[in-house]
């Protein structure tokens, strides 16, 4: 009696569960076993497995590698949330953001941290946490030619600030994503087509963000904190046209973990009222507060004189086998020879060394400039002379501009691919130079032959460009 009773109860079960998940997509399907069985990532299992797991983009406001360090907005928040659970912090970069929420409700990670828009119909497949940043979605558009030259008034008027005219303007856009949900009640709105292109998870919003700098699409829609970043990077684009109200942006988390949405809202709601909130706050959203401290570079180049420290430089370089010029050029573009400045992820000195990269050069936050010019020198007569395999003197001085700025392994990655099409990877002009440019771009930063992901390439090869003009120009009237 009690075994047939076990099997009539087993046999309703079954007939109870089969309607649900046959009526379910893949995904949905997913959700609703977890909600009747649950899903063994909440909190004591992270606890027990020791790391917590997040899903993150290469982009500035969620996660990348500057200078060998590991930064982002999205990031750091999360580290210091994983500080608290008392667990290390583990990245898996997607790729793919169509992906993302299936990896997260099939376990890959345990919170998205993507820059993610809350809306209803993400809402019906995660949880969203208490909303961290607030942002207008707006308008990405290419300023005219000659920009720079052009009064306000007169670039307004050739800018597109009115919603109403993207009627029958192409835009590109992620087709997953709320700026394309955005465009269509827009059509609504303004009672007209827009002609929206859409775009595949692979391709990022900066991605779009930069093929939108280059000419080769017209219009894209992002975050505006999102795009008043980009526009440090890429001066010549526009991000004032503002196409929504300001929108929720919060880590999307399974709806079966609900102990660690508890920890992590109750964590938010604590952390947002601290300094340490607005500092990362400054620090990924107002770039130009990172920029080095001003500096009146006043000197008489035309009579030998470079900087208030040439006797340090010359002594340095002399003592490591370089030209002085080289690292003085390179001490101008970091600070404009400001031994104190402070920079973006925590750099310092008159060399705008790293806190992890400093101290391998003797170079400390407070050490006497003499120390942070010699350690400076140091570093780039190392990088020069690990360029040996380059023959050109002038081709090899480029590749070591290149790696004070980005990191070796970014533009060993940029040689790889190079190689890859057909260019010669020890030429730097129009070669590496080119496909360091293009490693901001998912197509080339998901290559194969890419090992360190993206970087600003663009920043870097402008760098390079920059100090090394500046340096030829030094060598024709300084001895």
């Amino acid at each position: 009696m009690h075994k047939l009773k076990q099997f009539f109860t087993r046999f309703l079960l079954l007939a109870f569960l089969l309607p649900i998940l046959s009526n379910c997509s893949e995904e949905n399907g997913q959700l609703a076993t977890q909600k009747l069985f649950g899903t063994p990532n909440d909190v004591k299992e992270i606890l027990k497995r020791g790391k917590l797991t997040i899903l993150a983009e290469n982009s500035s406001t969620s996660f990348f590698i500057y200078r060998g360090k590991k930064m982002g907005f999205e990031y750091e928040l999360l580290q210091a949330f994983a500080n608290d659970l008392g667990v290390p912090l583990e990245v898996k970069i997607i790729n793919n953001l169509d992906n993302l929420i299936h990896l997260l409700n099939t376990g890959e990670g345990d919170i998205i941290a993507c820059n993610y828009t809350v809306n209803k119909k993400r809402a019906k497949n995660i949880a969203f946490s208490t909303p961290y940043l607030r942002s207008a979605q707006v308008l990405i558009q290419r300023k005219p030619k000659g920009w720079r030259k052009l009064k306000t008034i007169q670039l307004e008027k050739l800018l597109l600030r009115d919603p109403i005219d993207l009627a029958g303007k192409k835009v590109n856009v992620w087709q997953n994503s709320s700026y394309y949900q955005r465009l269509i009640h827009l059509e609504e709105e303004i009672g007209d087509e827009i002609s929206i292109i859409e775009e595949k998870g692979a391709t990022s919003s900066e991605d779009l963000i930069e093929k939108v700098a280059a000419g080769e699409i017209d219009y894209t829609v992002t975050e505006e904190i999102v795009g008043r970043v980009n526009a440090h990077f890429y001066p010549n684009i526009d991000y004032k046209t503002v196409l929504s109200i300001r929108q929720k942006i919060a880590f999307g988390l399974r709806k079966t973990s609900p102990e660690l949405l508890k920890k992590l809202d109750k964590w938010l709601l604590k952390f947002m009222t601290t300094k340490s909130f607005r500092f990362l706050c400054d620090k990924y959203f107002n770039p130009e507060n990172f920029i080095v401290d001003s500096y009146e570079y006043v000197t008489k180049v035309l009579k030998g004189e470079i900087s208030p420290f040439d006797k340090l430089f010359k002594a340095s370089a002399a003592k490591h086998g370089i030209d002085w010029r080289l690292v003085a050029s390179i001490a101008f573009q970091e600070t404009k020879f400001h031994p104190n400045a402070r920079g973006f992820g925590g750099a310092y000195s008159i060399m705008q060394f790293m806190p992890g990269t400093g101290p391998k050069y003797g170079v400390f936050p407070h050490s006497p400039v003499e120390k942070q010019i010699d350690g400076g020198t140091k570093k780039i007569s190392q990088d020069f002379k690990s360029w040996s395999e380059i023959p050109d003197t002038n081709q090899r001085m480029k590749f070591t501009i290149a790696t004070y700025n980005c990191g070796r392994s970014h533009v060993e990655d940029a040689q790889r691919l190079a190689k890859k099409v057909g260019l010669n990877p020890l030429i730097w002009d129009e070669n590496v130079e080119y496909m360091l440019f293009n490693l901001s771009r998912g197509k080339y930063y998901r290559d194969g032959v890419v090992k360190s992901g993206a970087v600003r390439g663009s920043r870097t090869t402008r760098y390079v460009r920059s100090i090394f003009t500046r340096f030829e120009n030094w060598k024709k009237v300084i001895p």
